[in-house]
């Protein structure tokens, strides 16, 4: 299992992932797009990510609004792996 991060790591993490927040529990990302069918396309991409990675964000999708959460549910926080997914996130979405 993955440990938990400290807060300080979190914090440097965040450092190199503009537009991600952070909270105890988890990593989170909200983004809008210019359609709904561009939001489901960025899902879709983010879903084949996760899948490689075997991580998988919890995803709310209102119209052309998406919101990413990331968190470790077996740790109850945020771990490496949580990291390393926003990490490859990061990359997919801003080139979106």
């Amino acid at each position: 299992m993955a440990a938990l991060l400290t807060p300080a790591a979190v914090e440097s993490a965040l450092a190199h992932l503009p537009g991600w927040i952070a909270d105890s529990t988890g990593l989170e990302r909200t983004m809008s797009f210019g359609t709904f069918p561009l939001a489901i396309e960025a899902v879709n991409r983010a879903a084949e990510v996760a899948e490689r990675m075997n991580h998988h964000p919890d995803i709310d999708i209102r119209w052309r609004t998406v919101r990413f959460r990331l968190t470790t549910h077996t740790t109850g926080g945020i771990t490496t792996q949580d990291v390393e997914l926003a990490e490859a996130l990061q990359i997919l979405l801003d080139g979106a």
